[in-house]
C-alpha cells in the first residue's frame, strides 16, 4: 500500500511497517537563512562554484537582503546561475515565485532568505508545482549569536527548526561553543553543527566533558545539568550505553503508551517563556501503571538505545531499576 504524504511515499510492507521513501522533487529547493552579516553570501559564494554543486540547468538564486558580501553575477553565470532580488517582504509571494518559475524554468532554486523574516512564513507557502524544500542551512556568526540570541531568539528558533545544518563562523573563543551546539540541537535534534574559526573547523569543542561523572556506577544527574544531559545522550550514546543514571522528573504518560511505558522529563525552553517543550526519554517499568501523569519522581534506570517511532528513529530507551517520589522541580531547562 502506498500514499502520497507531503512528497513522501509511505509504503506499508507486509508486516505493517511503514517505510518512508522521499519522492524526488522536480525543482530542489535551498533555503539559507541567518542574520545580517552570518556568512550567507560567503557560504553561498563558495558552494555555487564548486564541481560538486554543478547540475545541467538553471540555478535560480533569490536574494532577500544585501549584506557587506556581494555577488558576481557574470562569474556567477559561468556555473549556470541566475539572479534575482526581493527588497521588501510583501514582494516574496506565490505569485511572484510561479513568474520567477516561468521566467526562468530553474531546475534548481537557492533562496538567501532575510535574517528578519520570519522562516515559518516561506515554509508555508505554496510552491511552484514540483518544487520542495530539499535542505536548509542556517549561517551563523559566533561573535553575535549571544547577542542576537537575547534579543532575537523567537527568530533564531525558526531558523534552525528543521535545519539539516547550522554553521557557525568566526568562532574565535572556543568556551561557549558546547552550549551553542545544544540550544541548536534543543531545537533541531538532526541538525548537524560545524563550527568554524578563520583557519577552518574547529574541533575538540568538548574538551571538558560533561560536568558529571560518567564512570561512577550510577551517573547521577544534577537538576542544573539536565539540558546538558539530555542533548548528551543524543549525541554520545556510546557514553550511556549499559550505564546507570539517576535524575529527577515529571512523569507523563501518552495515551498510546503501553501501560509498563512512561515518559519522564522537564519542560525546557526552546525559544522564549511561552515556547517551551517537554523534554524526556521513554521509560520502561512495572511501576508505571501506579504512576500518575504530573508526579515528580527520582528515577533510577539502566539505558539502552532502541529504534522507536517516538524518536523517529534510534533513542534512549531507560529500564527502570528504581522509582521513588521527589520534590518538584519548578525552573525551566535552559541549554547555555
Amino acid at each position: 500500500c502506498v500514499e502520497l504524504c507531503n512528497n513522501r511515499y509511505l509504503l506499508q510492507n507486509g508486516d505493517g511497517m511503514e517505510i518512508d521513501m522521499m519522492q524526488e522533487p522536480d525543482v530542489m529547493v535551498y533555503l539559507i537563512t541567518g542574520f545580517l552579516d552570518s556568512g550567507k553570501t560567503q557560504f553561498l559564494n563558495f558552494t555555487l562554484s564548486q564541481d560538486y554543486f554543478q547540475i545541467d540547468g538553471k540555478t535560480l538564486l533569490i536574494l532577500c537582503e544585501e549584506g557587506e558580501e556581494e555577488y558576481d553575477s557574470r562569474e556567477l553565470l559561468k556555473y549556470g546561475v541566475v539572479i534575482e532580488t526581493v527588497e521588501d517582504k510583501e514582494d516574496l509571494t506565490e505569485e511572484w515565485l510561479e513568474e520567477m518559475n516561468k521566467k526562468h524554468k530553474p531546475e534548481r532554486v537557492v533562496i538567501e532568505y532575510n535574517g528578519m523574516w520570519q522562516v515559518s512564513e516561506f515554509e508555508k507557502m505554496k510552491l511552484p508545482a514540483g518544487w520542495a524544500i530539499e535542505q536548509k542551512i542556517t549561517t551563523v556568526d559566533a561573535s553575535t549569536f549571544q547577542m542576537y540570541l537575547t534579543n532575537l531568539k523567537p527568530l533564531f528558533v525558526e531558523m534552525v527548526k528543521g535545519a539539516e545544518l547550522v554553521l557557525f563562523n568566526r568562532c574565535e573563543d572556543k568556551k561557549p561553543l558546547a552550549g551553542y551546539r545544544r540550544s541548536v540541537k534543543v531545537v533541531s535534534p538532526q541538525a548537524e553543527v560545524i563550527f568554524e574559526d578563520e583557519n577552518g573547523e574547529v574541533d575538540n569543542i568538548f574538551e571538558d566533558e560533561v560536568p558529571y561523572d560518567l564512570k561512577a556506577p550510577v551517573i547521577e544527574i544534577p537538576r542544573e545539568d539536565y539540558g546538558i544531559w539530555y542533548i548528551d545522550m543524543q549525541e554520545h550514546p556510546e557514553r550511556y550505553k549499559g550505564k546507570v543514571v539517576e535524575f529527577v522528573a515529571k512523569v507523563m504518560k501518552p495515551k498510546a503508551f503501553p501501560s509498563k511505558v512512561f515518559y519522564p522529563g522537564r519542560m525546557g525552553m526552546t525559544c522564549c517563556a511561552d515556547d517551551t517543550s517537554f523534554l524526556g526519554y521513554v521509560c520502561r517499568s512495572a511501576y508505571a501503571p501506579k504512576l500518575n501523569a504530573g508526579d515528580w519522581v527520582k528515577i533510577r534506570a539502566k539505558v539502552r538505545y532502541a529504534n522507536l517511532s517516538v524518536y523517529g528513529g534510534e533513542g534512549p530507551v531507560l529500564e527502570a531499576e528504581n522509582i521513588e517520589p521527589a520534590e518538584p522541580i519548578e525552573e525551566l531547562v535552559y541549554f547555555n
